[in-house]
C-alpha cells in the first residue's frame, strides 16, 4: 500500500475511534513518526496533508530538516535529547515530547534565553514505572512541574508517555487511563508557563485505544510509512 493510502485508512481509524468516545476527531494530532525514513517519504506524506512529522536521532532529524527547509513542517522530537545535543535542535523543533529531568530543562532554557526563543515541551512519563525507559515517575509529576516553573522559555503543554508493550493493545488501556487521570490531576498547575492541553500517546499498535481513553496527539510510523531497516547508524 502507498504511503497516501497508509495516511487515509490511519484518519478513518483515527475519526472512528474519536466517535466511539464521544469526541472530535479534530481533537486529535496524527503526528507521522518518520525516524529514520529519507525525505522522499516525508514529502510524500505531505501531499496527504501531513504537516507534523515525529524524529527520534538528532543526526538523522537534521539532516532532513535541512533537506526540507523549504516546506512547512512542524517538527516533534520525540526521542531522548542528550544535553550536549540540545543545540543541534532546540531552534529547529515545534515541540519537544521527552522533557525528563531538570538538567535537561536547564540547558534547553540556556540555549532558548541566549536565541530569545521559546519551545513547546511535554513531560515524559514512565507510566509503567519500567527500568529500560526514561520518564518522570507518577509519584514525581507535582515536584518536577513546580522545578518547570523557573523556566519560562519552556511552555509546558502536557504530558507523554511510552507504555509497556503487550501484543494485545487492550492489555494497554490501563496505561492510558491512569495517563488520561494523571493529565487531568495536573492542569491544576496550570499557569505561568505550564498549560497542559496535549497528551501525546499511541502508536501504531494502540493509537485507537489510546484515543478512546483521551489521547490529543498520536505518533504513527510503522502504519504509515512501513517496516524500518536502518542502514547507517544513528545518534
Amino acid at each position: 500500500m502507498s504511503i497516501k493510502t497508509n495516511i487515509e485508512k490511519i484518519r478513518e481509524e483515527i475519526e472512528n475511534s474519536a466517535i466511539k468516545a464521544g469526541r472530535k476527531p479534530d481533537e486529535i494530532t496524527l503526528i507521522a513518526v518518520s525516524k529514520t525514513f529519507p525525505s522522499e517519504y516525508v514529502t510524500e506524506a505531505l501531499k496527504s496533508g501531513i504537516i507534523h512529522f515525529g524524529e527520534n536521532y538528532v543526526q538523522d532529524f537534521i539532516s532532513k530538516f535541512n533537506e526540507l527547509k523549504e516546506y512547512h513542517i512542524k517538527w516533534h522530537f520525540i526521542g531522548h535529547l542528550q544535553r550536549n545535543k540540545v543545540k543541534y535542535i532546540f531552534d529547529k523543533i515545534y515541540m519537544l515530547h521527552t522533557l525528563d529531568s531538570i538538567k535537561l530543562a536547564e540547558e534547553i532554557n540556556k540555549k532558548l534565553k541566549k536565541a530569545d526563543k521559546t519551545l513547546n515541551a511535554l513531560i515524559q512519563v514512565n507510566i509503567g514505572n519500567e527500568e529500560s525507559k526514561s520518564g518522570i515517575k507518577v509519584a514525581e509529576c507535582e515536584m518536577f512541574i513546580e522545578k518547570l516553573r523557573k523556566f519560562n522559555t519552556i511552555q509546558v503543554s502536557g504530558l507523554m508517555t511510552i507504555p509497556p508493550y503487550f501484543p494485545d493493545s487492550e492489555k494497554v488501556r490501563p496505561y492510558f487511563r491512569k495517563m488520561k487521570e494523571l493529565f487531568e490531576h495536573l492542569k491544576k498547575f496550570n499557569g505561568d508557563n505550564i498549560n497542559f492541553k496535549e497528551l501525546s500517546m499511541g502508536m501504531s499498535g494502540d493509537f485507537k485505544v489510546a484515543i478512546e481513553e483521551g489521547a490529543t496527539m498520536v505518533r504513527i510510523g510503522t502504519s504509515i510509512f512501513g517496516e524500518r531497516s536502518c542502514k547507517y547508524k544513528l545518534h
